[in-house]
């Protein structure tokens, strides 16, 4: 999806909403788990009631991985669900020496129709740069994340500056605000005046909100662009919110409030 008809669908909509599909098989509904896919059964579910408020899907790899080929088949059958409409991200977090970095692409940009993948930039350029070789396609570089563990090492100083800006300074070098977008985390809404100062046009793509804690409308105050220029992510908060047979139009309500709070802030 290219950069102009993502900051369409955000203006069009009212929204940047990104509903986060971790559906862990052991927590969706139990009058699912009759289907012959409970989880592409529970995720349909999801996008029919979401549809309207999001502009954007993050399918967290990792739910789909641990059920084996099962759980393969589950993701590719979601991601081909996702209307074209909306941007579809693999939350997959690869990055690895350049030519196993060209089969993740190929992964998820050619044989799954995923419109961006989450890298992690530990490895250098040369491990990033196969993603951001394919065209409207974009690459989501883990920049300061949301977790405590983000102390360990992206909030130390490195040479005279945070480790985690080194990383947005460098690598943003390595792409443009077309196909590079940046994960920073909504409990780190006190960095977020200086990355938006050292990223003046780029994409955010933020977890955090909802269950984790993470404030909306700091993260919206601080981070925004002309563009918007963040889509925030909730995950558990929406998917989650009903256990009953009724879980899709609680999901829905909740997604709901969401949009139209982020309306508010986009006028």
């Amino acid at each position: 999806m290219h950069r102009k008809r993502l900051t369409e669908a955000i203006k069009e909509k009212g929204s940047y909403l990104c509903v986060g599909l971790d559906s862990d098989i052991t927590k969706i509904p139990a009058h699912l788990l009759s289907q012959s896919d409970p989880v592409f059964a529970f995720n349909k579910a999801i996008i029919d009631a979401t549809l309207e408020h999001c502009v954007s899907y993050k399918i967290n790899t990792a739910f789909y991985e641990s059920r084996g080929i099962k759980g393969w088949e589950s993701l590719e059958k979601t991601v081909n669900y996702i209307p074209s409409t909306h941007f579809k991200i693999a939350d997959a977090k690869r990055g690895d020496i350049g030519n196993t970095s060209s089969q993740y692409a190929k992964a998820f940009f050619e044989v799954l129709s995923f419109d961006a993948v989450t890298v992690a930039p530990y490895m250098g350029a040369d491990s990033v740069q196969p993603f951001l070789e394919y065209s409207n396609k974009w690459t989501i570089v883990l920049g300061l994340t949301s977790n405590k563990g983000a102390a360990d090492f992206e909030l130390q100083e490195a040479g005279g500056e945070k480790l985690y800006e080194k990383v947005l300074r460098t690598v943003s070098a390595w792409g443009d605000p077309g196909n590079l977008m940046f994960v920073v985390g909504a409990t780190q809404a006190e960095e977020f005046v200086n990355i938006r100062r050292l990223l003046p046009e780029h994409f955010f793509l933020v977890p955090g909100v909802g269950f984790q804690g993470g404030s909306l409308k700091e993260i919206s105050e601080k981070a925004m662009n002309k563009d918007c220029g963040i889509l925030v992510n909730v995950s558990r908060a929406i998917i989650f919110a009903g256990e009953g047979e009724n879980f899709a139009e609680e999901a829905k309500a909740i997604a709901a409030q969401y949009h139209e709070e982020m309306r508010e802030y986009l006028k």
